[in-house]
């Protein structure tokens, strides 16, 4: 499936929408200041730029629009690959990461995703694969691209599971593998409370006891804020950090 970016127009509307208005003002303000035969082309830069910028709000709103609706694997396996796309990267964006869309239209080689926090920069591969599970080969493409590209890590994510020899094969390695059921925590994490639900909850006044636990922890190794997560076998729940592979801290609940 050849996904190719169409042209400048394109490379614009990835930016942020407030980019893209921001270059077409200042695009007019040289180009009106030269003058001459070149004045008509300061209202076509002002144009192409703002129309970019209007493609990226939209863009934006859909992505909003994808996160919100999410209810469960289900949803997931409905949305086509590109909006696939969209809801990964704005589960990143939300968690505070730098994304960058490579995929959407664009050469991607195989990365959809560039994210960037506190200076580390990982590549991001997306799978809506409904009935068959990741194989090694895939993760080990990605972990030959992030060598070739010099990234710090690698995620892949996919709507069902990996393969026994996927998963040996990034044990010990930068490399998280996020199933379908982890995409819909980590989006569940970032979803904002409906209008309905703010109204129905009780509003009652926080007290305060010197023996109540956090609400929400900073991580011992990173200071991120926990998440409340537990342990498959014992069910016991416990802090867990939420860049978990990358981070292993943990606090007891």
């Amino acid at each position: 499936m050849a996904r190719r970016r169409t042209g400048l127009l394109d490379e614009l509307a990835s930016l942020p929408w407030y980019i893209g208005a921001a270059l077409g003002v200042l695009a007019f303000g040289f180009v009106h200041q030269v003058g001459g035969v070149f004045a008509p082309l300061a209202w076509v830069l002002l144009g192409g730029c703002w129309l970019a910028a209007l493609v990226s709000f939209l863009r934006g709103l859909r992505r909003s629009r994808l996160l919100e609706t999410q209810t469960g694997l289900d949803s997931l396996t409905r949305m086509d690959w590109r909006e696939f796309e969209m809801l990964v990267g704005e589960a990143f964006r939300r968690r505070g990461f730098l994304v960058e869309e490579t995929g959407l239209g664009g050469k991607d080689g195989g990365i959809d995703l560039i994210i960037n926090k506190n200076g580390r920069r990982e590549i991001v591969q997306c799978k809506q694969w409904r009935s068959r599970r990741v194989s090694a080969p895939t993760v080990r493409e990605m972990w030959g691209l992030a060598d070739h590209h010099r990234a710090d890590g690698v995620r892949i994510v996919c709507i069902g599971d990996y393969t026994p020899d996927a998963a040996a094969f990034a044990r010990g390695k930068p490399i998280e593998l996020i199933t379908g059921e982890r995409l819909l925590e980590l989006v569940r994490e970032v979803q904002r409370p409906s209008r309905d639900a703010i109204a129905a909850s009780p509003r009652t006044e926080p007290t305060l006891h010197p023996d109540a636990p956090a609400a929400s922890p900073p991580c011992p190794s990173c200071g991120e804020s926990m998440v409340q997560r537990h342990n498959r076998h014992t069910r016991a729940q416990f802090w867990g950090c939420p860049d978990y592979p990358r981070c292993r801290g943990t606090r007891p609940a």
